[in-house]
């Protein structure tokens, strides 16, 4: 196959966000690209051991069927000084719909990463069960307990490669696609509509919203002054990590040559929002179709 149909995909952390990885991969294959290797980080590892274990449509049927309640019930929570989640319940239950395996095995090479608590050195998986590579490369520091594989405690691979490009072994003779979901606000998109027909499923009758224009000349709905958001302590040291990480994927994709970039913004779903996943899967999908239609017809006016 030739080079600018083969790629080598490199999908970036971000929590729920990295639900849009479903949607670029949708698209890629819709396209007729082939991905010849996966490097994921976190989300990214979650979504793209799925994919290289031929397994990502029923892990996109599971995950689009939870609503909030179920997500919050998938959340085991503890009274740990190294995280408010053990994170074991959740890898149970996709356990009963995507069995695990050997890395090494998997349909497509793939590879992601994690880092050791202790010593600050990236760890990287290339062999070995899939769940225990994608259970540490996830475990977002504070939020989920660390991971013991061996003797190690392993943190979130975001910590020092967000976006693992470093991981691939063949880029240079493919297609490098990389996915961000941790750009700046001006990636943002208004989510999309709930049904085909572009209404939201609360509908507000008639009669309510006259009646709301018409009291509101009488009583005239107070301004809002905007205030500067105050962080308690937990949100302090998530901004600070999610300054840190936004600062890590700028450099990192200063140093590669990537052909085609995919970009989210980060406001665009919180970290645990996994209650998302349709909305989430879209988004990603037509924030694809933007970056391959721009990065095809660059490519048909040099030919």
């Amino acid at each position: 196959m030739e080079k600018s149909k083969t790629v080598s995909l490199v999908l970036s952390s971000g929590g729920a966000r990295g639900l849009a990885h479903v949607g670029v991969i949708e698209e890629l294959e819709n396209r007729g690209y082939h991905i010849a290797e996966i490097a994921g980080c976190s989300a990214g590892a979650l979504v793209g051991g799925m994919h290289a274990a031929g397994k990502l449509g029923q892990f996109k049927d599971w995950i689009c069927h939870l609503d909030r309640l179920d997500v919050f019930s998938l959340m085991d929570f503890t009274f740990s000084s190294r995280g408010f989640i053990k994170g074991e319940k959740v890898y149970n239950a996709l356990k009963n719909v995507v069995p695990d395996c050997q890395i090494e095995d998997l349909e497509i090479p793939f590879s992601c990463n994690a880092v050791n608590a202790i010593t600050g050195k990236e760890i990287i998986f290339r062999k070995g069960s899939l769940y225990e590579a994608i259970r540490a490369s996830g475990s977002i520091p504070s939020v989920f307990v660390p991971a013991l594989v061996g003797k190690n405690s392993l943190i979130d691979g975001g910590v020092l490669n967000p976006i693992p490009i470093s991981l691939l072994r063949n880029r240079k003779d493919h297609l490098l696609l990389v996915v961000d979901v941790n750009g700046l606000d001006s990636e943002f998109v208004e989510p999309p509509k709930k049904d085909p027909s572009g209404n939201s499923y609360l509908k507000i009758p008639q009669w309510l919203k006259d009646y709301k224009a018409k009291m509101g000349q009488y009583f005239p709905e107070e301004k809002i002054v905007a205030k500067e958001p105050s962080y308690s302590s937990f949100n302090l040291l998530k901004r600070s990590f999610d300054l840190l990480q936004d600062r890590f994927c700028e450099l990192v994709l200063q140093q590669y040559p990537v052909d085609v970039l995919v970009k989210l913004s980060r406001k665009q779903a919180g970290t645990l929002e996994f209650h998302r996943a349709a909305e989430l899967i879209e988004i990603g999908r037509q924030k694809a179709i933007l970056a391959l239609d721009e990065w095809e017809n660059a490519n048909l006016r040099t030919e």
